[in-house]
């Protein structure tokens, strides 16, 4: 019970979160510097792909350990070392092959990849022992 509370915890926060970011502040990043190369519509299968798998890494590396140990700040840490790797695996191999990736791109992108993961896994510990005990 504990690990699907988790799961959809850290998921609805990282979600949450994520769509404000993207509507707000990455949206308007990239298209101000990749333009038409943007598609209109977002492709939903790979985006839940990712979400999905995303989140359950989170649990397997970062929250079910810190919450199996009662150590909700480790997820905190963790999860932005991995958010780190992650988006900055993302966002440098991008820019090292793509002509029109901008350095703002990859500052931001990789800055929220941290916070958002390490907030996430954090929020996830801390309401599933909040609502499991």
């Amino acid at each position: 019970m504990a690990q699907i509370v988790l799961f959809l915890s850290t998921a609805v926060v990282f979600l949450a979160l994520d769509a404000v970011m993207l509507t707000r502040v990455m949206h308007p990043l990239f298209a101000r510097h990749l333009g038409a190369q943007l598609l209109t519509e977002i492709r939903m299968v790979p985006a839940v792909v990712f979400y999905l798998g995303y989140v359950l890494g989170i649990l397997v590396l970062v929250s079910w350990p810190a919450l199996r140990d009662g150590l909700p700040l480790r997820a905190l840490w963790r999860g932005a070392v991995l958010g780190a790797m992650a988006y900055g695996t993302y966002e440098l191999t991008s820019y090292t092959i793509m002509r029109d990736w901008q350095p703002s791109m990859v500052a931001v992108d990789l800055i929220w990849g941290s916070v958002l993961t390490g907030i996430s896994a954090w929020a996830g510990v801390q309401i599933t022992r909040a609502l499991i005990g």
